[in-house]
């Protein structure tokens, strides 16, 4: 996007950002968490492209009422960021946010914290939701690592989803797949018994790689009776880039499994806390 000053001198000159200044001053921070957390291998890669005139005056003027940074320094509460008690799903990876928006729409009682680093999406889904009168949207920006391991409590969540993430196909990058055992490990803390992890992906290796991890990890069961994929839910609307894959003959596998919670973890759950968690960097 290009930014311009406009003067009575100069009505139409380019306006060149300083070196530091940010380039929504009222929006979503270039890098929230800084430098405050460990270096790991992350299964996301911020993509630069770029924003439109429309998508900047949402990031400008909605994000201090509907954004989140994900900056890891406090522990939200999920109740005062949407101004309900209603039932909180997690949404890692929105896109362009139109399934996320039709979702929101559909199901007005269920809150949707939908997180990404992807700015051009982060204003688009702010701008729908505006369009929409959808206040039951908050759009995060940043690290969903970070967000579930620092800023949520325990059983905070009522569901997890993860809808076409980076399949990172080339296998000395496999490391950088988010669906992993420790990554469910952590999501398990935050989702309260019974809550369902959806999760939705067109490369068919990783599809098996993610219903196998799920299938072995204790924390999870899978909701449907013959242990395999399911059929896509009337709730995950069809997008536009699942369309595109259909038409060329990819395969979409939907994968639902259930929280589950064992007797021995019964009491430790309810006496845990954030700070019981290990620590950043652990």
């Amino acid at each position: 996007m290009s930014d311009y000053l406009h003067t009575p001198e100069n009505p139409s000159a380019r306006h060149v950002r300083a070196k530091g200044e940010p380039r929504f001053p009222d929006g979503p921070q270039a890098d929230p968490a800084g430098s405050h957390f460990e270096r790991r291998i992350r299964s996301f890669q911020p993509r630069r492209s770029r924003v439109t005139a429309g998508q900047a005056d949402a990031l400008q003027r909605l994000w201090p009422k509907w954004g989140l940074d994900i900056d890891g320094q406090r522990v939200i509460d999920l109740g005062e960021l949407f101004g309900n008690g209603n039932p909180v799903v997690l949404e890692i990876g929105f896109g362009m946010g139109e399934a996320t928006a039709r979702m929101a729409a559909a199901d007005p009682d269920t809150n949707i914290l939908a997180v990404d680093v992807h700015t051009p999406g982060q204003g688009n889904l702010l701008n729908l939701a505006e369009r929409d009168g959808l206040s039951n949207i908050r759009v995060g920006n940043g690290d969903a690592i970070i967000l579930l391991r620092e800023m949520l409590t325990p059983d905070s969540l009522d569901g997890l989803r993860v809808y076409f993430p980076d399949p990172w196909p080339k296998k000395r990058h496999h490391k950088r797949r988010l669906i992993q055992p420790e990554f469910l490990t952590l999501a398990a803390t935050r989702l309260r018994p019974g809550a369902i992890v959806h999760c939705a992906t067109d490369w068919e290796p990783y599809a098996e790689r993610m219903l196998e991890v799920l299938t072995a990890h204790p924390d999870f069961e899978n909701t449907q009776p013959n242990g395999g994929f399911a059929p896509r839910p009337a709730f995950r609307p069809l997008t536009r880039f699942e369309g595109q894959g259909l038409d060329k003959g990819h395969v979409v596998n939907d994968l639902l499994f259930r929280r589950v919670q064992h007797e021995d973890q019964q009491e430790s759950r309810h006496g845990s806390r954030l700070e019981d968690q290990p620590p950043t960097g652990a």
